[in-house]
């Protein structure tokens, strides 16, 4: 079975504040353009709905408003992916070609070659064994991460004092094609936000 990484660039602080912001016309504008997916995600998840599992419209409502949440830990992931929506309309889509879709311990694969790097400060992994922001309840799929702009700078740091010391010795770290390219991109990704101050990266496994 395969996964997913969808990567968002956007302002983390602003983005974690529209939770129990209640910002209707944020909602009403999502009911009116998004529909459709709003009704194609609801087919899709027709069991659990019909199970008691909150509507994707629902779920954003709830997010937005901060509850209230169905307590059943098997309808929390309406909430997971609701505030993933609202991270792809408020967000830019980051490149996730190295990463979707993709199997097994690839995250940590990949988290291997930024050490190898000497990047430390972010992992990939994080956005598949993290977790929502408070108040949404846990939930597993999706996972949720976050690399804030601090991270992200500091990573930045780590690669260029790697790259120095690598230019002056003249060996780099052997690493196999794939994972650079996969490095390559989470380099892109950061270097993005770091050109706009307070933007970081969310992404989302599943």
């Amino acid at each position: 079975m395969s996964s997913s990484l969808s990567v968002h660039l956007l302002d983390v602080a602003a983005t974690r504040a529209l939770i129990g912001s209640h910002y209707d016309q944020l909602l009403e504008v999502i009911r009116d353009n998004f529909g459709d997916d709003l009704a194609r995600d609801d087919d899709y998840f027709r069991h659990q709905i019909e199970q008691g599992a909150p509507t994707a419209y629902d779920a954003l409502h709830a997010v937005v408003h901060g509850g209230p949440f169905r307590e059943n830990e098997d309808h929390a992931f309406q909430y997971g992916y609701a505030y993933m929506r609202l991270c792809s309309l408020t967000g830019s889509f980051l490149d996730n070609g190295c990463f979707t879709p993709h199997r097994g311990d690839w995250l940590s694969v990949v988290d291997g070659g930024l050490k190898a790097l000497g990047i430390t400060a972010v992992s990939v992994e994080d956005f598949s064994l993290g977790s929502l922001p408070a108040p949404l309840p846990y939930t597993s799929i999706p996972g949720c991460g976050e690399w804030t702009p601090e991270h992200i700078a500091r990573a930045l740091e780590q690669f260029e004092a790697t790259k120095r010391a690598t230019d002056a010795s003249g060996q780099a770290p052997p690493l196999e094609p794939d994972v650079v390219d996969a490095v390559m991109q989470c380099l892109d990704w950061m270097r993005h936000a770091a050109d706009q101050p307070g933007f970081g990266v969310i992404g989302f496994c599943f």
